[in-house]
């Protein structure tokens, strides 16, 4: 590994050792987790691509049920019990 130097903001300083506590890992080990996140994210698509993109999808696929907007809690109870 390299080391490095970050400069943070107070507030943001504060975020990372509440959260490194809760998680009992190191601030650089959150660092290194969140630019390996923002790294995988990063598809090169604009914002307005990554929505149409969104949009697209929708009706793509078929559940073959008709009330799963009325119905979504009662399916998602079913899914996570078996």
């Amino acid at each position: 590994m390299i080391r490095t130097q970050i400069q943070f903001r107070d507030e943001q300083l504060q975020s990372l050792r509440a959260r490194a506590m809760r998680e009992q890992v190191s601030i650089s080990a959150l660092v290194r987790q969140a630019v390996d996140a923002w790294v995988k994210d990063d598809t090169g698509a604009t914002d307005d691509e990554k929505i149409r993109r969104a949009i697209a999808a929708g009706g793509r696929f078929a559940s073959g049920l008709h009330d799963v907007a009325r119905e979504h809690d009662a399916y998602l109870a079913d899914d996570l019990h078996r």
